[in-house]
């Protein structure tokens, strides 16, 4: 099992920037990757980012088009930790941001979210 905590949503005002935090723990071991999902009021849940942090492909990341040259994911591998660095931000990044941790094998984990509102 792993349990995942995520911190550092709030309101911004529009071109303002974010930082989200999400900390591992349990079975660290078994995940092959981290990232964060968002979903919007009446929206399917999406991938924002990712980053691989096991296997040879470690460090990789992979982003969505909406989100490309204004955030930032990146990884702690001493913290267990994984964040969001969001800049220049929209009103249409409004939405719950969760983390994700995919192990190898099996159904990935979920965090529980982090309301992140953008509005003037």
């Amino acid at each position: 099992q792993v349990q995942l905590v995520e911190s550092g949503g709030g309101l911004v005002q529009p071109g303002g920037s974010l930082r989200l935090s999400c900390a591992a723990s349990g079975d660290i071991a078994s995940i092959n990757s981290m990232g964060w999902y968002r979903q919007a009021p009446g929206n399917q849940r999406e991938l924002v980012a990712a980053i691989t942090t096991g296997g040879i492909s470690e460090g990789s990341t992979n982003y969505a088009d909406s989100v490309k040259g204004r955030f930032t994911i990146s990884r702690d591998n001493a913290k267990n930790a994984v964040t969001l660095q969001m800049n220049s931000l929209k009103p249409e990044d409004t939405a719950v941001y969760y983390c994700i941790a995919a192990p190898n094998i099996g159904m990935p984990y979920w965090g529980k979210g982090t309301l992140v509102t953008v509005s003037s």
